[in-house]
Order: structure tokens, then C-alpha cells, then sequence
């Protein structure tokens, strides 16, 4: 286990986020890090996030996958434009494709990278890795809210 603060416990320690938020008790609590602009996160299926006996739950997958590459998003926004917090950022869009189950006896290894980006927006890529074999890939778009977006300022 990691014991260095993630990405989130840094810069949205009061976050609710049901996936990321590290304020929200029952919540998933992902914890994702940055080195040299590529995004990891290690994280452990309980049972209760099965679909069926051994394997992930496909919208939990969907959940993992889109806050993972959100903080992907907002720590390269912040970086980009040099600002002293990451940007509150929004899902535009995503889409995910699930390349076998993913099994849940063991560690899921998320890993997200910025393909593409704008003053106010990132294009970011994702995988889920479980068993040692790639489960499922991801392709969003994160938007960075305004004054006025229930999402702003919220973390």
C-alpha cells in the first residue's frame, strides 16, 4: 500500500465523490499518482462490487475508470496552465470497452494518460488491468467547469 498522499488527499481532501472522493466514508476511495505525466492507481475489489462470483462489477469498472482519468485530467490542466490547484473538472463524454471480465481476487491497476488538450479541456485514455491481463480501455473528454456548475469549487 502507498503511503505517499494521492493526488486526491492533496488537492480535494474534503471531496464526496462517490470514487475519488477521500471524504466520502463508503465511498471507493481511489488514489491516484503522477510521475513523469503518466496516472496510476492500485485498488482492491471487495465482494461486494461483484457481478457475479470472481468478477468486477461493469459499472464500477465505468466509476473507477472515469475518476481515475478525471484527476488525469485536472493535474495536467493545472500543470499546463500553471495554477496552484487542479481545476474543477467535469465528464463531457466517455466511452469503455470491456476486453474480458475482470476478476476481483486481487488488485485492479488503473493507468491514464493525456492524449490531447486545450486551455479548459483534456482528452484522456485509460485502462483497467486485473490478473495481469488488460480488462477494459477507456477514452474521455473532462471539461473544466465555470463560476455557477454545481461542480464548482468542489474540492
Amino acid at each position: 500500500m502507498n503511503n505517499t498522499p494521492s493526488l486526491q488527499e492533496i488537492h480535494a481532501p474534503q471531496s464526496i465523490c462517490f470514487g475519488c472522493g477521500p471524504a466520502n466514508e463508503p465511498g471507493l476511495h481511489i488514489r491516484s499518482y503522477c510521475t513523469d505525466g503518466e496516472f496510476e492507481c492500485n485498488w482492491q475489489p471487495e465482494p461486494k462490487y461483484q457481478a457475479f462470483p470472481g468478477v468486477l462489477y461493469g459499472g464500477l469498472i465505468g466509476c473507477l475508470l472515469d475518476c481515475h482519468c478525471n484527476w488525469a485530467a485536472a493535474y495536467h490542466l493545472m500543470q499546463a496552465n500553471g495554477l496552484e490547484h487542479p481545476p474543477c473538472t467535469v465528464t463531457a463524454d466517455y466511452s469503455l470497452k470491456f476486453l474480458r471480465p475482470t476478476p476481483t481476487d486481487g488488485m485492479v491497476k488503473l493507468k491514464a494518460s493525456v492524449v490531447e488538450s486545450k486551455e479548459d479541456r483534456a482528452t484522456v485514455t485509460g485502462e483497467l488491468h486485473a490478473g495481469g491481463k488488460l480488462c477494459a480501455t477507456f477514452k474521455g473528454t473532462f471539461v473544466s467547469v465555470k463560476p455557477g456548475h454545481p461542480a464548482y469549487h468542489r474540492w
